[in-house]
């Protein structure tokens, strides 16, 4: 077996030498060669054409489709360059330049709760410590946690809080709480 595979490609080189002195010495043959060359390259042209016509039969709906999309998506690439081409393109700087903003003056005294409302309205200081919590925008969930009760007992307070001030909502609270000079 192994000397016939190794035989094989000498043979076929031999045949291939025997063939072209034939037709170096042989005009008719190089004739018959070119002839049969030229019918057969036709041959394969026809059958190339009967195939593609029959692809073109075979898939004509998604060959149209193809044909209807991209003549579509050019139009609409044309359309949109032509309408946006004549206007003014917004340019935009940025200038980067240091503002010096005063700053506040720290408060000399530290808030104090206006104690006067504060007994007159009956806000405990339990109730005034959750209103001012509320304000700084903590959940009823956070205060809890914060002051170490449960979250009923801050919900309690809440609603105790908010009845005394006549608020029925937490934004209501903090406001009338401010206007009071309770918060800060």
């Amino acid at each position: 077996m192994a000397l016939v595979s190794h035989q094989a490609p000498q043979a076929c080189t031999s045949i291939l030498l025997a063939v072209s002195v034939i037709l170096l010495h042989n005009s008719i043959m190089k004739r018959h060669v070119l002839i049969f060359s030229l019918v057969g390259g036709l041959l394969i042209a026809t059958l190339q054409y009967i195939e593609y016509r029959f692809v073109i039969i075979e898939h004509s709906v998604e060959l149209y489709g193809a044909l209807v999309a991209i003549l579509f998506a050019t139009f609409g690439i044309w359309l949109g360059l032509r309408i946006t081409h004549g206007r003014e393109t917004i340019r935009e700087t940025v200038v980067v330049r240091e503002v010096l903003v005063p700053a506040e003056a720290p408060a000399l005294e530290p808030f104090a709760p206006n104690m006067a409302h504060q007994q007159t309205l009956g806000i405990t200081a339990r109730e005034l410590e959750i209103l001012t919590l509320i304000a700084r925008g903590f959940s009823n969930r956070e205060i809890a946690t914060q002051l170490f009760v449960s979250e009923n007992t801050v919900k309690t307070h809440c609603a105790r809080t908010f009845d005394k001030l006549g608020a029925a909502r937490r934004t209501q609270a903090v406001q009338r709480g401010k206007e009071l000079g309770l918060l800060p």
